[in-house]
Protein backbone atom coordinates (compact mmCIF):
# COMPACT_ATOMS: atom_id res chain seq x y z
CA UNK A 1 0.00 0.00 0.00
CA UNK A 2 1.78 2.95 -0.63
CA UNK A 3 2.03 5.23 2.02
CA UNK A 4 -0.12 8.07 1.26
CA UNK A 5 -3.07 6.21 0.49
CA UNK A 6 -2.21 3.94 3.43
CA UNK A 7 -2.28 7.85 5.46
CA UNK A 8 -4.86 8.81 4.39
CA UNK A 9 -7.03 6.17 5.02
CA UNK A 10 -6.39 6.79 8.83
CA UNK A 11 -7.59 9.94 8.53
CA UNK A 12 -10.88 8.90 7.22
CA UNK A 13 -11.39 6.09 10.09
CA UNK A 14 -10.17 8.74 12.62
CA UNK A 15 -12.61 11.82 11.09
CA UNK A 16 -15.32 9.44 11.42
CA UNK A 17 -14.77 8.53 14.75
CA UNK A 18 -14.10 12.43 15.32
CA UNK A 19 -10.84 11.47 17.40
CA UNK A 20 -8.77 13.95 18.94
CA UNK A 21 -8.41 17.17 17.16
CA UNK A 22 -11.34 18.39 15.85
CA UNK A 23 -12.77 21.82 16.37
CA UNK A 24 -15.33 21.80 18.70
CA UNK A 25 -18.43 22.97 17.15
CA UNK A 26 -21.04 25.48 18.55
CA UNK A 27 -23.21 23.02 19.59
CA UNK A 28 -20.82 21.45 21.74
CA UNK A 29 -21.13 20.89 25.33
CA UNK A 30 -19.21 24.52 25.61
CA UNK A 31 -22.27 26.01 25.78
CA UNK A 32 -23.84 23.94 28.83
CA UNK A 33 -20.65 24.27 30.86
CA UNK A 34 -21.37 24.81 34.41
CA UNK A 35 -19.93 27.37 36.62
CA UNK A 36 -18.27 24.86 38.49
CA UNK A 37 -14.88 23.35 37.73
CA UNK A 38 -16.02 19.69 38.30
CA UNK A 39 -18.76 20.19 35.46
CA UNK A 40 -19.23 18.57 31.95
CA UNK A 41 -17.34 20.98 30.32
CA UNK A 42 -14.39 20.21 32.57
CA UNK A 43 -14.98 16.61 32.14
CA UNK A 44 -14.98 17.32 28.15
CA UNK A 45 -11.60 18.67 28.48
CA UNK A 46 -10.50 15.61 30.37
CA UNK A 47 -11.42 13.69 28.19
CA UNK A 48 -9.90 15.30 24.87
CA UNK A 49 -7.03 15.83 26.51
CA UNK A 50 -6.13 11.74 27.47
CA UNK A 51 -7.30 11.17 24.34
CA UNK A 52 -4.54 13.17 22.69
CA UNK A 53 -1.97 11.61 25.08
CA UNK A 54 -3.85 8.61 23.90
CA UNK A 55 -4.67 7.76 27.80
CA UNK A 56 -7.77 5.56 26.60
CA UNK A 57 -8.84 4.36 29.78
CA UNK A 58 -9.09 8.24 30.84
CA UNK A 59 -10.74 9.43 28.02
CA UNK A 60 -13.27 6.61 28.12
CA UNK A 61 -13.89 7.65 31.69
CA UNK A 62 -14.24 11.41 31.28
CA UNK A 63 -16.09 11.01 28.17
CA UNK A 64 -18.86 8.70 28.70
CA UNK A 65 -19.75 10.52 32.00
CA UNK A 66 -19.91 13.73 29.87
CA UNK A 67 -22.21 12.33 27.72
CA UNK A 68 -24.63 10.52 30.65
CA UNK A 69 -25.16 14.23 31.71
CA UNK A 70 -25.44 15.95 27.92
CA UNK A 71 -26.43 12.72 25.67
CA UNK A 72 -27.50 15.16 22.65
CA UNK A 73 -24.30 16.50 22.15
CA UNK A 74 -23.44 15.21 18.83
CA UNK A 75 -19.54 16.16 19.10
CA UNK A 76 -19.23 14.31 22.36
CA UNK A 77 -21.66 10.98 21.21
CA UNK A 78 -18.32 10.35 18.50
CA UNK A 79 -16.01 11.07 20.97
CA UNK A 80 -17.20 9.07 23.40
CA UNK A 81 -17.93 5.94 21.01
CA UNK A 82 -14.13 6.64 19.88
CA UNK A 83 -12.94 6.61 23.50
CA UNK A 84 -14.78 3.31 24.83
CA UNK A 85 -14.03 1.68 21.33
CA UNK A 86 -10.15 2.35 21.67
CA UNK A 87 -10.52 1.06 25.49
CA UNK A 88 -12.47 -1.67 24.40
CA UNK A 89 -15.35 -1.05 26.80
CA UNK A 90 -18.74 -2.50 26.15
CA UNK A 91 -20.51 1.02 26.00
CA UNK A 92 -18.57 0.93 22.15
CA UNK A 93 -21.37 -1.24 20.80
CA UNK A 94 -24.57 0.71 22.38
CA UNK A 95 -23.09 3.93 21.21
CA UNK A 96 -22.20 2.76 17.79
CA UNK A 97 -26.26 2.49 16.94
CA UNK A 98 -26.60 6.34 17.71
CA UNK A 99 -24.17 6.51 14.65
CA UNK A 100 -24.92 5.95 11.38
CA UNK A 101 -22.32 7.81 9.81
CA UNK A 102 -19.80 6.70 11.51
CA UNK A 103 -17.56 4.28 9.77
CA UNK A 104 -15.84 2.42 12.81
CA UNK A 105 -19.66 2.19 14.27
CA UNK A 106 -20.58 0.88 11.12
CA UNK A 107 -17.59 -1.83 11.27
CA UNK A 108 -18.01 -2.54 14.45
CA UNK A 109 -21.99 -3.16 13.98
CA UNK A 110 -20.94 -5.32 10.85
CA UNK A 111 -18.70 -7.80 13.15
CA UNK A 112 -21.76 -7.81 16.09
CA UNK A 113 -24.80 -9.11 13.52
CA UNK A 114 -21.68 -11.95 12.64
CA UNK A 115 -20.84 -13.24 16.00
CA UNK A 116 -24.87 -13.62 16.52
CA UNK A 117 -24.86 -15.25 13.81
CA UNK A 118 -27.32 -12.70 11.85
CA UNK A 119 -25.36 -13.19 8.67
CA UNK A 120 -28.07 -11.42 6.02
CA UNK A 121 -28.33 -8.60 8.32
CA UNK A 122 -24.22 -8.81 8.37
CA UNK A 123 -24.54 -8.39 4.31
CA UNK A 124 -26.51 -5.88 4.41
CA UNK A 125 -24.41 -3.58 6.64
CA UNK A 126 -21.31 -4.94 4.79
CA UNK A 127 -23.39 -3.90 1.63
CA UNK A 128 -23.95 -0.16 2.65
CA UNK A 129 -20.61 0.63 3.93
CA UNK A 130 -19.28 3.60 1.97
CA UNK A 131 -16.44 2.54 -0.88
CA UNK A 132 -14.46 5.64 0.77
CA UNK A 133 -11.49 5.48 3.36
CA UNK A 134 -10.86 1.75 5.59
CA UNK A 135 -14.33 0.11 4.15
CA UNK A 136 -12.97 0.68 0.50
CA UNK A 137 -10.68 -1.82 1.53
CA UNK A 138 -12.03 -3.92 4.04
CA UNK A 139 -15.52 -4.33 1.54
CA UNK A 140 -14.78 -7.11 -0.29
CA UNK A 141 -13.03 -8.81 2.21
CA UNK A 142 -15.65 -8.50 4.61
CA UNK A 143 -18.41 -9.59 2.07
CA UNK A 144 -16.44 -13.22 1.17
CA UNK A 145 -16.43 -13.67 4.83
CA UNK A 146 -20.07 -12.77 5.43
CA UNK A 147 -20.78 -14.94 2.16
CA UNK A 148 -18.68 -18.16 3.97
CA UNK A 149 -20.57 -17.41 7.03
CA UNK A 150 -23.54 -18.20 5.52
CA UNK A 151 -21.76 -21.30 3.96
CA UNK A 152 -21.52 -19.82 0.53
CA UNK A 153 -18.12 -20.52 0.13
CA UNK A 154 -18.12 -20.62 -4.36
CA UNK A 155 -19.60 -16.94 -3.99
CA UNK A 156 -17.06 -16.04 -1.43
CA UNK A 157 -14.58 -17.29 -3.61
CA UNK A 158 -16.04 -15.78 -6.77
CA UNK A 159 -16.09 -12.46 -4.44
CA UNK A 160 -12.02 -12.37 -4.03
CA UNK A 161 -10.70 -14.27 -6.78
CA UNK A 162 -10.82 -11.31 -9.73
CA UNK A 163 -8.58 -8.99 -6.87
CA UNK A 164 -6.58 -11.63 -5.70
CA UNK A 165 -5.81 -12.38 -9.72
CA UNK A 166 -5.48 -9.09 -11.11
CA UNK A 167 -6.10 -6.15 -8.32
CA UNK A 168 -3.80 -3.28 -7.02
CA UNK A 169 -3.67 -5.17 -3.47
CA UNK A 170 -3.71 -8.99 -4.71
CA UNK A 171 -1.32 -10.21 -1.51
CA UNK A 172 -3.79 -9.58 0.96
CA UNK A 173 -6.44 -10.88 -1.04
CA UNK A 174 -4.82 -14.11 -2.00
CA UNK A 175 -4.38 -14.78 1.54
CA UNK A 176 -7.73 -14.16 2.39
CA UNK A 177 -9.08 -15.97 -0.81
CA UNK A 178 -6.56 -18.80 0.85
CA UNK A 179 -8.30 -18.53 3.99
CA UNK A 180 -11.50 -19.04 3.34
CA UNK A 181 -10.88 -22.08 0.95
CA UNK A 182 -8.71 -23.58 4.10
CA UNK A 183 -11.84 -23.00 6.46
CA UNK A 184 -13.67 -24.51 3.68
CA UNK A 185 -11.86 -27.43 3.90
CA UNK A 186 -10.04 -27.11 0.20
CA UNK A 187 -6.26 -27.24 0.35
CA UNK A 188 -5.39 -27.69 -2.72
CA UNK A 189 -7.33 -24.22 -3.77
CA UNK A 190 -5.53 -22.81 -0.50
CA UNK A 191 -2.37 -24.17 -0.97
CA UNK A 192 -2.71 -22.08 -4.53
CA UNK A 193 -3.56 -18.89 -3.33
CA UNK A 194 -1.44 -18.45 -0.24
CA UNK A 195 1.54 -18.61 -3.01
CA UNK A 196 0.26 -15.95 -4.50
CA UNK A 197 0.31 -14.22 -1.31
CA UNK A 198 3.52 -15.07 -0.38
CA UNK A 199 4.41 -14.36 -4.21
CA UNK A 200 3.01 -10.60 -3.39
CA UNK A 201 4.53 -9.61 0.21
CA UNK A 202 8.73 -9.79 -0.12
CA UNK A 203 8.90 -9.07 3.64
CA UNK A 204 6.19 -10.86 4.88
CA UNK A 205 5.40 -10.49 8.62
CA UNK A 206 5.47 -13.01 10.79
CA UNK A 207 1.24 -13.29 10.74
CA UNK A 208 1.42 -13.92 7.34
CA UNK A 209 3.97 -16.55 7.32
CA UNK A 210 2.19 -18.47 10.41
CA UNK A 211 -0.66 -18.53 8.08
CA UNK A 212 1.09 -19.62 5.20
CA UNK A 213 2.93 -22.73 6.59
CA UNK A 214 -0.55 -23.66 8.50
CA UNK A 215 -2.07 -23.82 4.98
CA UNK A 216 0.88 -25.38 3.25
CA UNK A 217 1.31 -27.92 6.08
CA UNK A 218 -2.19 -29.20 5.87
CA UNK A 219 -2.17 -29.35 2.04
CA UNK A 220 0.71 -31.70 2.44
CA UNK A 221 3.30 -29.55 2.12
CA UNK A 222 4.87 -29.70 5.98
CA UNK A 223 8.33 -29.62 5.03
CA UNK A 224 8.42 -26.40 3.42
CA UNK A 225 5.95 -25.12 5.70
CA UNK A 226 8.47 -25.72 8.71
CA UNK A 227 11.25 -24.43 6.60
CA UNK A 228 9.05 -21.30 6.54
CA UNK A 229 9.09 -21.08 10.14
CA UNK A 230 12.73 -22.30 10.32
CA UNK A 231 14.01 -19.26 8.55
CA UNK A 232 11.63 -16.81 11.41
CA UNK A 233 13.81 -18.01 14.05
CA UNK A 234 17.19 -17.05 12.82
CA UNK A 235 18.28 -14.15 14.51
CA UNK A 236 17.56 -12.14 17.48
CA UNK A 237 14.08 -10.77 16.95
CA UNK A 238 11.51 -11.07 19.34
CA UNK A 239 9.44 -13.24 17.12
CA UNK A 240 12.14 -15.82 16.86
CA UNK A 241 11.89 -17.11 20.11
CA UNK A 242 9.03 -18.65 18.78
CA UNK A 243 9.89 -20.55 16.27
CA UNK A 244 13.73 -21.31 17.60
CA UNK A 245 12.77 -25.57 17.90
CA UNK A 246 11.33 -27.81 16.06
CA UNK A 247 8.60 -28.84 18.58
CA UNK A 248 7.81 -24.57 18.65
CA UNK A 249 7.53 -24.56 14.94
CA UNK A 250 5.58 -27.80 14.74
CA UNK A 251 3.44 -26.06 17.62
CA UNK A 252 3.12 -22.90 15.13
CA UNK A 253 1.92 -24.67 12.16
CA UNK A 254 -0.57 -27.34 14.13
CA UNK A 255 -2.48 -24.09 15.08
CA UNK A 256 -5.41 -23.02 12.43
CA UNK A 257 -4.90 -19.49 12.39
CA UNK A 258 -8.68 -19.11 11.71
CA UNK A 259 -11.29 -21.55 11.96
CA UNK A 260 -14.63 -19.39 11.27
CA UNK A 261 -15.94 -16.65 9.61
CA UNK A 262 -15.87 -14.51 12.49
CA UNK A 263 -12.14 -15.14 12.86
CA UNK A 264 -11.78 -14.54 9.03
CA UNK A 265 -13.08 -10.87 9.70
CA UNK A 266 -10.99 -10.21 12.67
CA UNK A 267 -8.30 -11.13 10.30
CA UNK A 268 -9.26 -8.51 7.79
CA UNK A 269 -9.25 -5.35 10.74
CA UNK A 270 -6.06 -6.99 11.73
CA UNK A 271 -4.34 -6.94 8.38
CA UNK A 272 -5.74 -3.12 7.71
CA UNK A 273 -4.29 -2.33 10.78
CA UNK A 274 -1.04 -3.55 10.71
CA UNK A 275 -0.53 -1.70 7.41
CA UNK A 276 -1.61 1.57 8.74
CA UNK A 277 0.77 0.99 11.86
CA UNK A 278 3.35 0.64 9.09
CA UNK A 279 2.99 3.68 8.06
CA UNK A 280 2.60 5.68 11.21
CA UNK A 281 -1.28 6.04 11.85
CA UNK A 282 -0.95 4.81 15.30
CA UNK A 283 -5.03 5.56 16.18
CA UNK A 284 -6.11 4.23 13.10
CA UNK A 285 -4.38 1.21 13.76
CA UNK A 286 -5.57 0.69 17.28
CA UNK A 287 -9.22 1.35 16.51
CA UNK A 288 -8.59 -1.72 14.26
CA UNK A 289 -7.28 -3.67 16.15
CA UNK A 290 -9.65 -3.57 18.53
CA UNK A 291 -12.44 -3.89 16.63
CA UNK A 292 -10.32 -7.00 15.50
CA UNK A 293 -10.04 -8.06 19.44
CA UNK A 294 -13.87 -7.60 20.25
CA UNK A 295 -14.87 -9.98 16.84
CA UNK A 296 -11.46 -12.58 18.53
CA UNK A 297 -11.14 -11.66 22.34
CA UNK A 298 -7.47 -12.85 23.50
CA UNK A 299 -6.26 -12.65 19.80
CA UNK A 300 -2.78 -12.41 20.42
CA UNK A 301 -1.56 -10.79 17.07
CA UNK A 302 -3.78 -7.88 17.98
CA UNK A 303 -2.70 -7.67 21.60
CA UNK A 304 0.79 -7.59 20.26
CA UNK A 305 -0.61 -4.79 18.09
CA UNK A 306 -2.33 -3.07 20.51
CA UNK A 307 0.23 -3.06 23.68
CA UNK A 308 3.21 -1.79 20.84
CA UNK A 309 0.94 1.02 20.40
CA UNK A 310 0.70 1.93 23.97
CA UNK A 311 4.11 1.78 24.73
CA UNK A 312 5.13 3.73 21.90
CA UNK A 313 2.27 6.53 23.36
CA UNK A 314 4.36 6.29 26.57
CA UNK A 315 2.15 4.21 27.95
CA UNK A 316 4.56 1.17 29.48
CA UNK A 317 2.15 0.03 32.29
CA UNK A 318 -1.16 -0.08 30.50
CA UNK A 319 0.68 -1.97 27.34
CA UNK A 320 2.09 -4.77 30.03
CA UNK A 321 -1.47 -5.27 31.57
CA UNK A 322 -2.49 -5.76 27.60
CA UNK A 323 0.67 -8.66 27.16
CA UNK A 324 -1.30 -10.23 30.36
CA UNK A 325 -3.85 -10.91 28.16
CA UNK A 326 -2.07 -13.41 25.86
CA UNK A 327 -2.82 -16.94 26.54
CA UNK A 328 0.31 -19.13 28.53
CA UNK A 329 -0.42 -21.69 25.80
CA UNK A 330 -0.50 -19.97 22.74
CA UNK A 331 2.54 -20.15 20.23
CA UNK A 332 3.31 -16.46 20.93
CA UNK A 333 3.35 -16.21 24.35
CA UNK A 334 6.61 -16.11 24.86
CA UNK A 335 7.18 -13.37 22.54
CA UNK A 336 4.85 -11.51 24.93
CA UNK A 337 6.41 -12.64 27.88
CA UNK A 338 9.64 -11.10 26.06
CA UNK A 339 7.90 -7.74 25.64
CA UNK A 340 6.68 -7.82 28.98
CA UNK A 341 10.04 -7.79 30.51
CA UNK A 342 10.59 -5.15 28.10
CA UNK A 343 8.04 -2.86 29.60
CA UNK A 344 9.03 -3.56 33.28
CA UNK A 345 12.46 -2.28 32.45
CA UNK A 346 10.80 0.87 31.12
CA UNK A 347 8.85 0.96 34.16
CA UNK A 348 11.77 1.28 36.10
CA UNK A 349 11.00 -2.31 37.58
CA UNK A 350 14.59 -2.75 37.16
CA UNK A 351 14.37 -5.62 39.98
CA UNK A 352 11.73 -7.51 38.23
CA UNK A 353 12.52 -7.03 34.65
CA UNK A 354 15.80 -8.94 35.40
CA UNK A 355 14.22 -11.53 37.08
CA UNK A 356 11.63 -11.41 34.07
CA UNK A 357 14.48 -12.10 31.83
CA UNK A 358 16.19 -14.69 33.56
CA UNK A 359 13.05 -16.60 34.11
CA UNK A 360 12.61 -17.19 30.26
CA UNK A 361 15.80 -18.02 29.55
CA UNK A 362 15.32 -20.98 32.20
CA UNK A 363 12.06 -21.62 30.41
CA UNK A 364 14.20 -21.98 26.81
CA UNK A 365 17.26 -23.02 27.08
CA UNK A 366 18.65 -22.71 24.06
CA UNK A 367 16.90 -19.28 23.19
CA UNK A 368 19.78 -16.16 22.98
CA UNK A 369 17.32 -13.41 22.86
CA UNK A 370 16.35 -13.30 26.48
CA UNK A 371 19.58 -12.88 27.89
CA UNK A 372 20.70 -10.93 25.02
CA UNK A 373 17.65 -8.12 26.19
CA UNK A 374 18.90 -8.76 29.92
CA UNK A 375 22.41 -7.76 28.65
CA UNK A 376 21.38 -4.51 27.08
CA UNK A 377 19.18 -3.61 30.16
CA UNK A 378 22.26 -3.95 32.26
CA UNK A 379 24.69 -2.18 29.90
CA UNK A 380 22.22 0.70 29.87
CA UNK A 381 23.19 1.02 33.25
CA UNK A 382 26.62 0.63 33.99
CA UNK A 383 26.36 -2.85 34.66
CA UNK A 384 29.02 -3.54 32.69
CA UNK A 385 30.57 -6.81 34.21
CA UNK A 386 26.78 -8.50 34.13
CA UNK A 387 26.07 -7.13 30.93
CA UNK A 388 29.07 -9.11 29.27
CA UNK A 389 28.31 -12.40 31.49
CA UNK A 390 24.98 -12.22 29.67
CA UNK A 391 26.07 -11.42 26.27
CA UNK A 392 28.54 -14.15 26.68
CA UNK A 393 25.67 -16.92 27.76
CA UNK A 394 23.37 -15.28 24.65
CA UNK A 395 26.84 -15.90 22.48
CA UNK A 396 27.04 -19.90 23.97
CA UNK A 397 23.35 -20.21 23.09
CA UNK A 398 24.10 -19.33 19.61
CA UNK A 399 27.06 -21.25 18.81
CA UNK A 400 29.14 -20.27 15.60
CA UNK A 401 27.60 -17.09 15.21
CA UNK A 402 26.45 -15.66 11.52
CA UNK A 403 25.39 -12.44 10.34
CA UNK A 404 22.24 -12.47 12.15
CA UNK A 405 23.87 -12.22 15.30
CA UNK A 406 26.33 -9.35 14.53
CA UNK A 407 24.35 -7.42 17.17
CA UNK A 408 25.46 -9.26 19.61
CA UNK A 409 28.95 -8.88 19.02
CA UNK A 410 28.38 -5.49 18.56
CA UNK A 411 26.60 -5.13 22.07
CA UNK A 412 29.32 -7.03 24.02
CA UNK A 413 31.98 -4.96 22.61
CA UNK A 414 30.30 -1.88 23.82
CA UNK A 415 30.08 -3.15 27.21
CA UNK A 416 33.53 -4.53 26.92
CA UNK A 417 35.06 -0.85 26.08
CA UNK A 418 33.15 0.89 28.39
CA UNK A 419 34.44 -2.10 31.40
CA UNK A 420 37.71 -0.61 30.17
CA UNK A 421 38.83 -4.00 27.95
CA UNK A 422 39.61 -2.61 24.59
CA UNK A 423 41.00 -5.81 23.25
CA UNK A 424 38.02 -7.62 24.15
CA UNK A 425 35.90 -5.06 22.34
CA UNK A 426 38.00 -4.35 19.55
CA UNK A 427 38.10 -8.33 19.17
CA UNK A 428 34.17 -7.97 19.15
CA UNK A 429 33.44 -5.34 16.93
CA UNK A 430 35.92 -7.03 14.17
CA UNK A 431 34.46 -10.16 14.41
CA UNK A 432 30.75 -8.20 14.16
CA UNK A 433 32.51 -7.01 10.88
CA UNK A 434 33.54 -10.44 9.34
CA UNK A 435 29.80 -11.80 9.99
CA UNK A 436 28.21 -8.40 8.62
CA UNK A 437 30.77 -5.62 6.51
CA UNK A 438 29.41 -2.18 6.31
CA UNK A 439 27.09 -1.77 9.20
CA UNK A 440 27.67 1.72 9.98
CA UNK A 441 27.26 1.50 13.47
CA UNK A 442 29.49 -1.01 14.46
CA UNK A 443 32.18 0.68 11.65
CA UNK A 444 31.51 4.18 13.84
CA UNK A 445 31.98 2.85 17.77
CA UNK A 446 35.34 1.39 16.23
CA UNK A 447 36.93 3.77 14.17
CA UNK A 448 35.73 7.16 16.48
CA UNK A 449 37.76 4.78 19.66
CA UNK A 450 40.77 4.33 16.86
CA UNK A 451 40.53 8.26 16.78
CA UNK A 452 40.42 9.15 20.25
CA UNK A 453 43.07 6.91 20.63
CA UNK A 454 44.70 8.14 18.25
CA UNK A 455 45.59 4.70 15.98
CA UNK A 456 45.16 3.51 12.83
CA UNK A 457 43.83 6.89 11.47
CA UNK A 458 43.95 6.41 7.84
CA UNK A 459 41.59 3.05 8.68
CA UNK A 460 39.15 4.57 10.53
CA UNK A 461 39.34 7.94 8.46
CA UNK A 462 38.26 5.75 5.77
CA UNK A 463 35.62 3.52 8.03
CA UNK A 464 33.86 6.56 8.82
CA UNK A 465 33.80 8.02 5.16
CA UNK A 466 32.26 4.50 4.34
CA UNK A 467 29.80 5.15 7.36
CA UNK A 468 28.84 8.67 6.47
CA UNK A 469 27.83 7.30 3.13
CA UNK A 470 25.32 4.72 4.60
CA UNK A 471 23.83 6.70 7.04
CA UNK A 472 24.66 10.43 5.87
CA UNK A 473 21.99 12.06 7.90
CA UNK A 474 23.24 10.32 11.56
CA UNK A 475 24.79 13.07 13.53
CA UNK A 476 26.69 10.94 15.61
CA UNK A 477 28.48 9.13 12.44
CA UNK A 478 28.83 12.60 10.59
CA UNK A 479 30.63 13.30 14.25
CA UNK A 480 32.81 10.70 14.05
CA UNK A 481 34.57 11.96 10.94
CA UNK A 482 34.83 15.73 11.43
CA UNK A 483 36.81 14.66 14.67
CA UNK A 484 38.55 12.07 12.94
CA UNK A 485 39.78 14.48 10.08
CA UNK A 486 40.29 17.20 13.11
CA UNK A 487 43.15 14.68 14.67
CA UNK A 488 44.94 14.71 11.69
CA UNK A 489 44.85 17.98 11.00
CA UNK A 490 42.38 18.80 8.26
CA UNK A 491 41.03 21.81 9.80
CA UNK A 492 38.73 22.56 6.78
CA UNK A 493 37.28 19.31 6.37
CA UNK A 494 36.15 18.44 10.04
CA UNK A 495 34.71 22.26 10.68
CA UNK A 496 32.54 21.37 7.38
CA UNK A 497 31.93 17.88 8.83
CA UNK A 498 31.29 19.12 12.43
CA UNK A 499 28.87 21.81 11.39
CA UNK A 500 27.01 19.50 10.11
CA UNK A 501 26.81 16.91 12.76
CA UNK A 502 25.51 20.26 15.12
CA UNK A 503 22.63 20.78 12.34
CA UNK A 504 21.72 17.39 12.62
CA UNK A 505 22.11 16.79 16.56
CA UNK A 506 22.13 20.43 17.85
CA UNK A 507 21.37 19.33 21.54
CA UNK A 508 24.19 16.96 21.23
CA UNK A 509 26.83 18.28 23.97
CA UNK A 510 29.73 16.14 22.68
CA UNK A 511 29.20 17.67 19.17
CA UNK A 512 29.31 21.27 20.22
CA UNK A 513 32.22 20.56 22.35
CA UNK A 514 34.10 18.66 18.90
CA UNK A 515 33.26 22.00 16.70
CA UNK A 516 34.32 24.31 19.45
CA UNK A 517 37.80 22.76 19.09
CA UNK A 518 37.88 22.61 15.82
CA UNK A 519 36.93 26.53 15.44
CA UNK A 520 39.80 27.45 18.27
CA UNK A 521 42.64 25.26 16.03
CA UNK A 522 41.47 27.17 13.31
CA UNK A 523 41.94 30.72 14.98
CA UNK A 524 37.68 31.40 15.36
CA UNK A 525 38.04 31.86 18.96
CA UNK A 526 35.08 33.82 19.50
CA UNK A 527 33.05 31.19 17.86
CA UNK A 528 34.72 28.35 19.68
CA UNK A 529 33.99 29.84 22.90
CA UNK A 530 29.93 30.21 21.99
CA UNK A 531 30.01 26.24 20.72
CA UNK A 532 31.60 25.54 24.40
CA UNK A 533 29.27 27.18 26.21
CA UNK A 534 26.50 25.47 24.08
CA UNK A 535 27.79 22.67 25.29
CA UNK A 536 28.32 22.87 28.79
CA UNK A 537 24.45 24.01 28.80
CA UNK A 538 23.34 20.63 27.06
CA UNK A 539 24.13 18.25 30.61
CA UNK A 540 27.81 17.02 29.50
CA UNK A 541 29.18 14.22 31.55
CA UNK A 542 31.05 15.12 34.44
CA UNK A 543 34.72 14.52 32.87
CA UNK A 544 33.45 16.32 30.28
CA UNK A 545 32.11 19.26 32.15
CA UNK A 546 35.58 19.95 33.73
CA UNK A 547 37.22 19.75 30.60
CA UNK A 548 34.87 22.47 29.00
CA UNK A 549 34.62 24.63 32.05
CA UNK A 550 38.84 24.21 31.33
CA UNK A 551 38.49 25.59 27.66
CA UNK A 552 36.35 28.10 28.54
CA UNK A 553 38.44 30.23 31.09
CA UNK A 554 42.02 28.55 29.28
CA UNK A 555 41.36 27.81 25.69
CA UNK A 556 42.01 24.58 24.07
CA UNK A 557 45.23 23.21 25.25
CA UNK A 558 48.34 23.15 22.57
CA UNK A 559 48.68 19.72 23.15
CA UNK A 560 45.03 18.97 22.00
CA UNK A 561 45.83 21.32 18.88
CA UNK A 562 46.07 19.12 16.01
CA UNK A 563 48.66 20.45 13.39
CA UNK A 564 46.72 22.28 10.38
CA UNK A 565 47.74 20.59 7.82
CA UNK A 566 45.66 18.13 5.17
CA UNK A 567 46.30 14.58 5.38
CA UNK A 568 46.33 12.85 2.89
Amino acid sequence: MPPRRAVLLAVALLSACAAAGTPVPATAPAQAQPAEPGGVFGTYLAGRFAQSETDTRTAADNLLDALRREPDQAELLNRAFAAALLDGRPDALRLARRLPDNQAAALLLVGSEAVAGRWDRAEQRVRALPRQGPSQILQPLLLAWVQQGKGQTDAAVATLRPLAEGGRLRGIHALHLALIADVAGRPREAERAIRTALAETPEPSLRLLQLSAGILARSGREAEALRLMEALGRGLGDFAIAAGTDQARRAVIAQRGVVSAVEGIAEAHLALAAALRQQGAGEGALILARLSLRLRPAFTPALLLIAEAYGEERHPGTAHAVLEQVPAADPLARVAALRRAALLDRMDRVPDAEAAFRAIAAEVPNAPQPLARLGDLLRARNRFADAIAAYDGALERVGTPTAAEWPLLYARGIAHERAGAWPRAEADFKQALELSPEQPYVMNYLAYTWVEQGKDLPAARRMLERAVELRPNDGNIVDSLGWALFKMGDLPGAIRWLERAVELEPRNSVINDHLGDAYWAAGREREARFQWTRALGLEPEPADLVKITAKLRDGLPASATPTAQRAD
